[in-house]
């Protein structure tokens, strides 16, 4: 079982460099790729490589993809991807969407989204193009305060689902944990609202109605990296990174059911060993180890709840030097704070 990625040489300007080359790749955790570098994703497809530079000490890193088998998207606006995954489909690489469609436009917590209706037709479009089973609803985070108490969150919860449920067969929430990233508190604060911390009280009444809506629907629930148990609601902890479903939705991928630990001749399907967990998220995450290739302050969605951009200024910034042919998302990475 491999513990960490291969290294390959790839070159690059007529030069050798090192690169790790993983199977599993997140786009992204830290930026919107489907939504505003769709074109860029797939000239790095083309090239067979990205460059990634770690936010906290600056070092660059390359990643190639040529062992790439499957690709994990993350995204609240996923349409402008649509038209290019044929291109992975004849590559043979695998992938599924995990769509953050919540219902936060009366609290403007996300400016620069399309219109909530747009969001949904876009979802509906998807789940008919690639299968409902590789679109995972998310309504993330569940943020509290304000006018937001548990009846109205629960009633922009319905408005998503009642439209969305025939398309997806899971969905999956999180609690706002505000008090313990500085940039959220203070893109909250810029947006004037005063939020709350969940309680756990309160966390097992959200769940309880999440789950008396859900009984008109039918979908698997789950939440994303929350240390609560809510498995009497029949909530699961989540695995974003998943390889369950990865086995599910791609089980002639031989490599890939290897190194996850599936290719088992005499039980098929049961687990040799477990596939490793990314020791780089946070300790409930359930997520396997996969590479992130998405880079902080690079997403002008802008939601005011968001970890991975500091100041609007610097989003801007950055993305307006951004173009498809570079190497990594932005073309001048030592702006990174």
């Amino acid at each position: 079982m491999k513990r960490i990625w291969d290294h390959v040489e790839i070159t690059i300007n007529n030069e050798k460099v090192k690169a790790i080359s993983p199977l599993i790749i997140s786009a992204s955790r830290s930026t919107d790729i489907p939504a505003f570098y769709s074109e860029w994703l797939l000239k790095r497809l083309e090239a067979g490589y990205v460059k990634w530079v770690n936010p906290f000490n600056q070092k660059a890193e390359y990643v190639s993809l040529k062992n790439a088998r499957v690709f994990v998207f993350w995204s609240k606006n996923p349409e402008p991807l649509i038209e290019h995954l044929p291109e992975f489909d004849r590559k043979g690489i695998g992938y599924y969407v995990q769509f953050t469609l919540n219902d936060y436009e009366k609290e403007g917590f996300e400016p620069n989204l399309p219109p909530l209706e747009k969001r949904i037709a876009t979802f509906k479009k998807l789940s008919q193009t690639i299968g409902k089973k590789k679109v995972i609803w998310r309504f993330d985070p569940l943020i509290l305060g304000g006018n937001l108490n548990l009846k109205a969150l629960l009633e922009k919860i319905k408005k998503v689902g009642g439209e969305i449920h025939s398309f997806t067969e899971k969905l999956v929430f999180s609690f706002a944990d505000i008090a313990i990233y500085q940039r959220v508190k203070n893109n909250l604060k810029r947006a004037r609202f005063s939020w709350e911390e969940w309680r756990e009280d309160l966390m097992q009444e959200m769940a309880k109605g999440i789950m008396e809506l859900n009984s008109q629907w039918g979908l698997r629930v789950s939440t994303c990296a929350e240390k609560i148990d809510l498995k009497r609601f029949g909530i699961t902890p989540n695995k974003c990174i998943d390889d369950e479903l990865m086995k599910d939705l791609f089980p002639d991928d031989n490599e890939l059911m290897d190194f996850l630990g599936f290719q088992n001749s005499l039980f098929p399907g049961q687990k040799l060993r477990c596939a490793p967990k990314d020791p780089g998220q946070r300790p409930n995450c359930g997520c396997i180890i996969s590479k992130d290739i998405g880079q902080y302050n690079t997403c002008p969605h802008q939601c005011v709840y968001c970890y991975a951009n500091s100041s609007p200024s610097l989003v801007k910034k950055n993305f307006t030097r951004h173009k498809p042919n570079n190497d990594a998302i932005i073309s001048a990475m030592g702006s990174l704070p």
